[in-house]
């Protein structure tokens, strides 16, 4: 299991999670993504279908369609009806479940940094989990740093 750590500093999330969900289903897996509040989920419906003109990613909000043909699942917690692997937590907060998918995505920025570092912590000692931490550098690109 995978966890990647991603610091949402020069690059805002409606930028950073259209990539990482188009690589996801490029390779063939499925992705939840998990927003706790209505109103982000509402905006990241509408940002997977806008955030480029040539982009096309099939994706519903748990419950809108058929949820267990979506490569792309907006959800308000862990429930991956959609039989994906792959999970992008994009609230900032960290939840345990997403150690039950094969790779975890968690997103947060510097208002949930305190959160995000008892998270690192507590993945530290657990078994099978390998963490990595991912910042940008000054020209906006990702780089592994831990």
């Amino acid at each position: 299991m995978q966890v990647d750590f991603y610091h949402l500093t020069a690059t805002p999330l409606d930028r950073a999670l259209p990539q990482i969900a188009e690589k996801v289903v490029a390779s063939g897996g499925r992705l939840l993504i998990v927003a706790s509040e209505p109103a982000q989920r509402d905006a990241l419906d509408r940002l997977l279908w806008s955030y480029a003109p040539t982009s096309f990613l099939p994706h519903a909000q748990l419950g809108q369609a058929d949820d267990t043909v979506q490569p792309v699942l907006i959800a308000p917690d862990v429930n991956a009806a959609n039989r994906a692997r792959n999970v992008a937590l994009v609230d900032g907060v960290w939840r345990d479940d997403a150690l039950d998918f094969d790779r975890a995505f968690h997103f947060f920025d510097d208002d949930r940094i305190r959160e995000a570092r008892l998270a690192w912590k507590a993945l530290a000692d657990r078994e099978g989990v390998q963490r990595r931490y991912w910042k940008q550098n000054d020209a906006g690109r990702w780089e592994q740093a831990a």
